[in-house]
């Protein structure tokens, strides 16, 4: 029915959240499928992007005390409703209780800051001139207008958190495209906003269809893009950005290096690496996923972690015993799969850790993959799940070397007893943000982004 060159168009813009495109909420655990939800007609796209651009124009002139009481109220509401908000995670892509709580809370911290601080941030400052005679230079920051969100399924409430509050308290207004697999927890976001005193419009879902991106980021009221997603996904939408001489911010994938230095603190490193790598069942862009480890320990490191995972428990999201979520859909599981089995016959070493995982549910045994020799490509992929990819390291120079061999460059950690010392080593690892003797953090106060495939800008700043 359809051509083949549709085919291929819709095939494309599948890669921007890498699921087939269809709202619906289809419980990882039990595989049962919800609700789904009508895509959005053009008509009802277009209407939204002039309600937002009709809302801007008194949403700019808003003061800041008036903006931060309506993200304070959003905050207050998420943490008094912290049950509420945290199920529509585990039921919609797997999330464990205690995961998605603290996924709310983080939602709410990140809303409380800029109520806190967006004025002091975007206050106007004086630049220095050759000739103060002549008058003075003063920067000022105003708001673009409406602006698109693009965002993806493994923190449906942070993500969304993460580019509106920042936006909404700056005075731009915001569309959002969120992930087809979370359409309740994008929903829950805009009546939250909405509770909390936004004005309509301001802050709008769509379903929108992968096919209806470009017209949105096309359209002359829209004056920039932010997406989170896959490399693929990013190119398309700066392709779009580009062609429309927009603005865009890209957050795409990472494979961290998570480096261990022969003066680590052994048990506690281990017990970061675990947490590091399995928290949200692996499906972190900034989660440990190489473990680079020097020669001296590398043994004691493996043996260590190897009981470290083994002692993670997969089973029901909503079991507050589980400690391994299963991920976020089937295809994604199975994905994941056909990656590792791709690894091995590329002669990586794969080994299955801990007891078997449940046969229901969207899980994957949690993986260790060795000897991943420098011709192959696995050595550069990103495994989204619990999968660890760990290399013996000649010493700290050869540990710094493996580190910078990425194609990515989001986050990273090194962990040694000697913060000093750490630091200086994490000045020579190229990637958007580091940390000493802690995996890599997301918090309020951080900005976050990173360099080369794992694209450009900063957000929360």
């Amino acid at each position: 029915r359809y051509s083949l060159k549709m085919k291929v168009l819709t095939i494309l813009f599948s890669l921007i959240e890498g699921t087939i495109m269809a709202y619906a909420t289809t419980n990882p655990y039990t595989g049962e499928v919800v609700k789904t939800f009508p895509d959005a007609t053009d008509a009802e796209i277009t209407q939204a992007i002039e309600n937002a651009d009709s809302v801007f124009q008194s949403w700019k002139r808003t003061s800041f005390s008036s903006r931060a009481k309506i993200m304070q109220k959003a905050a207050d509401l998420l943490r008094k409703n912290v049950i509420k908000y945290a199920n529509l995670l585990t039921l919609e892509m797997g999330k464990i209780t205690s995961e998605a709580k603290a996924e709310v809370e983080l939602s709410a911290a990140i809303l409380e800051y800029y109520a806190n601080n967006a004025e002091k941030l975007l206050a106007p400052t004086n630049l220095p001139v050759a000739e103060p005679a002549e008058g003075e230079a003063v920067v000022v920051h105003e708001p673009l207008g409406v602006l698109l969100a693009v965002e993806p399924w493994n923190f449906p409430y942070y993500q969304v958190a993460r580019i509106i509050a920042p936006q909404l308290s700056a005075g731009n207004t915001m569309l959002l495209k969120h992930a087809g697999i979370v359409p309740q927890c994008a929903a829950a976001f805009e009546a939250l906003m909405l509770e909390a005193g936004l004005p309509k419009g301001a802050f709008k879902n769509l379903y929108a269809a992968h096919s209806q991106t470009e017209m949105i980021i096309s359209h002359p009221r829209v004056r920039g893009v932010a997406l989170t997603g896959s490399e693929s996904a990013g190119a398309i939408v700066a392709a779009a950005a580009g062609k429309a001489l927009k603005k865009s911010t890209l957050e795409l994938g990472g494979a961290d290096a998570f480096v261990v230095l022969a003066d680590a603190e052994m048990e506690k490193t281990v017990n970061w690496a675990v947490f590091g790598r399995h928290w949200n069942g692996g499906q972190v862009c900034v989660s440990s996923k190489r473990m680079i480890i020097e020669d001296s320990v590398y043994d004691e490191f493996v043996e260590l972690y190897t009981a470290g995972v083994a002692k993670l428990q997969a089973g029901d999201p909503l079991v507050p015993a589980t400690t391994l979520a299963p991920l976020s859909s089937q295809s994604a599981a199975d994905e994941l799969k056909t990656k590792i089995n791709e690894a091995i016959k590329l002669g990586a070493t794969a080994t299955e850790v801990g007891p078997k995982v449940p046969s229901q549910g969207a899980f994957v045994q949690p993986t260790i993959l060795t000897n991943i020799s420098e011709d192959n490509p696995a050595r550069n992929w990103e495994f989204f799940g619990p999968v660890s990819m760990l290399f013996r390291a000649k010493d700290e120079k050869d540990a710094i070397k493996i580190a910078n061999d990425s194609p990515f460059g989001l986050g990273g950690s090194v962990f040694t007893s000697n913060p000093e010392h750490g630091l200086e080593v994490a000045k020579q690892i190229s990637t958007g943000m580091i940390f000493v003797n802690h995996p890599t953090m997301v918090k309020a106060d951080l900005p976050f982004g990173g360099v080369r495939r794992s694209g450009f800008g900063r957000e929360l700043i």
